[in-house]
């Protein structure tokens, strides 16, 4: 099936079939063929359609989140490994409260492979204070310096960095998206 990639994937609303005359169909007619090979391709297609979808599954585990990225544009049909498009994988990290004007590391538990193939899509995530009522996302920006918050990642921890004391801020989710190849 072709999907129109400028709008999206979509899976079909309209009933294209006559329910109330189903049960008159002679299962031995060409009509029933017909009605079983439409079918079948309305079920492809909601596959596929469903198989691109961007999940909304937040876990801490390691998930396909249905994103796919264009192939490799360093493979070609001369290299060893062939282009193929390429799968996101998403993970949750619970990084819990902020550091108080310093940086603090949690581990990510993602196990790279030597050499290292993998490359992150997006890194976000956001803070709550739940004593005032306040959050904000991260990486945070600022006109005030002491005021960004900073995040990264590395081989073995999820990186924030805050220019002030941000410990009341103690529910902090940070999301990794990353291909694998």
């Amino acid at each position: 099936m072709a999907i129109d990639t400028r709008y999206g994937a979509f899976v079909e609303l309209t009933n294209i079939f006559e329910i109330e005359n189903l049960d008159k169909i002679d299962i031995n007619s060409p009509e029933y063929r017909d009605f079983l090979v439409r079918l079948r391709q309305i079920l492809n297609d909601n596959a596929s359609i469903l198989n691109i979808k961007d999940t909304g599954i937040y876990n801490p585990e390691e998930f396909v989140c249905g994103q796919i990225w264009f192939p490799d544009p360093a493979l070609s049909s001369q290299t060893a490994r062939k282009p193929t498009e390429r799968q996101v994988f998403r993970k949750v990290v619970d990084f819990g409260a902020l550091p108080n004007a310093g940086t603090k590391n949690v581990a990510h538990n993602i196990t790279f492979p030597t050499p290292n193939t993998y490359s992150f899509t997006r890194i976000y995530g956001a803070t709550t204070d739940p004593t005032a009522g306040s959050y904000l996302p991260i990486p945070y920006a600022s006109a005030t310096a002491a005021n960004i918050i900073e995040l990264s990642v590395d081989n073995t921890n999820v990186i924030i960095t805050t220019g002030i004391n941000r410990t009341a801020w103690t529910k902090t989710y940070v999301v990794l998206e990353y291909i694998k190849e």
